[in-house]
């Protein structure tokens, strides 16, 4: 893996349109269920009908300065690979084409109306930090968008999209509940932002429901250069309490290795702390280049979505990377983008073959996404299905689905399974549906 998921400032702007989104949503997939052509869908494109191959799209930003992703469209080579090795499905061939968002809101645009230009009949389990800008062109063209990484807010609230994970909203949390258990006071710095204003709600919905206290609320600029004043507020908040061990909580997206820069200097002048995170903000990568065992996350605690990388409900996905990609360093199989277009395809697979030897196209494909359709993942997700709204719309979240999460720990270095204890509440893979229910996101 080249990069690392390095969410924006603006990477969880959740819950700012809620009604819109819920509205858009239901009247959208109520038009698209009354017509027979589907909704937008551009007459004639069937993006691989008769007995030519099926064609998908798969973007990512690579070569940038930023966030990079090239494991998940090489991924997608790979599957599409391994599926037209063992006779495609249904008897055609897959076609997967690749595109580089370039981290830029008119590159994932000019991805978009790529996939429509294409005729391709779906974009499958992809990342783009601009939900705005691609799902209008695919709205459009009536192209479904499965298994997004799940970084905007779009991706829960789209009439047709179809996530695969929680998102952040899922991971924070999940977060929140881990920590409840075995943190004294909880110190969360985010940014001083209306997007940012959203994430003490989703913290304090997890700590809220094992029983803890709501976290320190430290605010830091978007723009900041450097963190000392937030470390050293967020410290002495965390060790305020000289019974329990404090925890910090920096969600400051692509800004969070500057803060941990700044945390690793001065923490050695107060008592011991515990870091928490997500996953998208810390990786194995980030672990290292920290320094380990001896670097700011050992012990801490981070929230995923699918189970850590050694886990045999993998080892499917890791075959297919041996027989089709052997020594393409990009794909990494413990990257939660590389995981995550694996699910992806495993969901257009199923829709391919519910199909069978009928039409394929982005209407196809997409009635029988909304027909209820339920995908078994092998485990690695809770069955997948899109209802018609899920029990999330209340709360803005009308399409998030699988609100799933993981705890994970580094220890020695290495990201491994937390233990289930009797008072964390996680025990392997929990749902965090309830908790975000309950969130006071008002």
């Amino acid at each position: 893996m080249t990069g690392r998921p390095r969410i924006r400032s603006t990477f969880l702007p959740f819950l700012s349109r809620p009604v819109r989104a819920t509205a858009l949503s239901a009247g959208a997939l109520a038009a698209c269920a009354s017509l027979t052509a589907g909704c937008g869908a551009i007459p004639g494109a069937t993006g691989g009908s008769g007995d030519g191959p099926i064609k998908v799209m798969t973007w990512a930003p690579q070569k940038t300065d930023s966030t990079n992703k090239p494991g998940m469209p090489a991924m997608a080579h790979a599957y599409g690979k391994w599926i037209n090795a063992h006779g495609g499905i249904n008897g055609r061939k897959l076609e997967v084409l690749t595109c580089n968002d370039h981290n830029d809101s008119v590159g994932a645009a000019k991805c978009a109306r790529r996939a429509a230009a294409e005729d391709v009949v779906a974009v499958v389990g992809s990342y783009s930090q601009f939900g705005d800008s691609f799902l209008a062109p695919l709205e459009s063209a009536g192209i479904p968008y499965i298994g997004g990484y799940g970084v905007t807010s779009e991706e829960f609230t789209g009439p047709m999209v179809y996530p695969v994970n929680g998102g952040q909203p899922a991971l924070l949390a999940g977060l929140g509940r881990a920590l409840a258990a075995s943190c004294g006071p909880v110190s969360l710095v985010r940014p001083d932002s209306i997007a940012g204003d959203q994430l003490p709600a989703l913290l304090n919905s997890g700590l809220k429901a094992g029983g803890h206290t709501p976290a320190g609320d430290q605010l830091a600029a978007e723009n900041a250069t450097e963190y000392d004043g937030q470390v050293d507020q967020a410290l002495r908040y965390a060790t305020k309490d000289t019974f329990k061990k404090g925890c910090v909580v920096p969600a400051l997206g692509e800004r969070t290795d500057i803060f941990m820069d700044s945390f690793r200097r001065a923490r050695a002048g107060y008592p011991a702390v515990r870091t928490a995170n997500v996953l998208g903000s810390v990786d194995q990568t980030v672990i290292n280049s920290t320094g380990g065992a001896s670097g700011p996350y050992e012990g801490s605690y981070i929230t995923g979505w699918y189970p850590v990388s050694s886990d045999p409900r993998w080892d499917r996905m890791k075959k297919v990377i041996n027989e089709e990609a052997f020594g393409d360093n990009r794909i990494d199989p413990a990257d939660a983008g590389v995981q995550t277009t694996w699910i992806a395809y495993t969901v257009l697979k199923a829709v391919l073959e519910k199909i069978g030897g009928g039409e394929v196209s982005s209407d196809t494909v997409r009635r029988t996404l909304d027909d209820g359709l339920k995908v078994s993942t092998g485990g690695l997700t809770p069955t997948l299905h899109w209802p018609y709204e899920s029990k999330l719309a209340g709360v803005g979240f009308p399409r998030l689905v699988n609100a799933d999460v993981t705890l994970q720990v580094v220890k020695d270095g290495r990201l491994v399974a937390a233990k289930k204890t009797a008072s964390s509440g996680f025990d392997g893979i929990t749902d965090m549906t309830g908790t975000l229910e309950n969130a006071d996101l008002g």
